[in-house]
């Protein structure tokens, strides 16, 4: 499709923000008004129209298709979207570790076990470790904690968070982004110790660091979103 519109502009609304083209409101794909909670929200889907050349590139529609999904999706079933993030706090990964006399557990334990008590420490809870692969449920008490959280975040931040947890197998990983001062490419090389220390032992090949350099660029561009919300 070639480009439609000349001029990219943010507008403010009484309940938002609004990126216009040639003065026109953008609506969400689903039809819905697209209005932002944030100007630093409405700026990074603007960019992504400006940064449109002659020929329109769907692919690189990053910010406009989270704010979509917030919109369209999050928005219409805020509970099932929860469920799913609290689908990966009940297996994450970083939850999960090597059996105690193997030297990969070391590196668990140094990498993962402070972003873990710093997620408890700030939810009130404790989260159920285990060597292994054999499912160790969280408690009725962790998941309710947990759940309480994410009903107090917004529409864009859950639709955040949904792609946050999802590269990273982690929900502990993807709440961690949210905080102040955090190093999101750290916590993303934490979600992606076990692959890390496999091509440590054995090589990697060019497709898995085409893979991991896509998935970190996703995880990037999610954080910023998510940033952003918070405006």
């Amino acid at each position: 499709m070639k480009r439609f519109w000349k001029e990219v502009g943010v507008e403010s609304r009484e309940d938002g923000w609004q990126v216009t083209l040639d003065g026109r409101a953008i609506k969400t794909q689903g039809g819905n008004a697209q209005i932002l909670p944030t100007r630093p929200v409405a700026d990074l889907l603007a960019a992504e129209f400006a940064a449109q050349g002659e020929k329109i590139d769907p692919r690189s529609f990053v910010f406009r298709d989270m704010a979509d999904f917030a919109i369209d999706m999050v928005r219409v079933d805020r509970a099932a979207h929860i469920d799913k993030l609290l689908s990966y706090a009940e297996t994450d990964t970083l939850c999960y570790r090597a059996d105690p006399d193997e030297p990969l557990f070391k590196r668990q334990q140094d990498v993962w076990e402070p972003i873990v008590a710093a997620c408890e420490s700030a939810h009130g809870m404790r989260m159920e470790r285990a060597s292994g692969i054999i499912y160790r449920k969280q408690s009725d008490e962790t998941v309710s904690a947990i759940r309480s959280r994410l009903e107090s975040e917004d529409d864009f931040t859950l639709a955040a968070l949904v792609t946050l947890a999802s590269l990273a197998t982690s929900l502990v990983v993807a709440l961690a982004v949210l905080e102040d001062g955090t190093d999101t490419d750290a916590l993303f090389a934490a979600a992606n110790l076990e692959e890390d220390w496999q091509a440590e032992l054995w090589g990697q090949d060019h497709e898995a660091e085409l893979a991991r350099n896509a998935k970190l660029e996703a995880f990037r561009q999610a954080a910023k979103f998510a940033d952003a919300v918070r405006g």
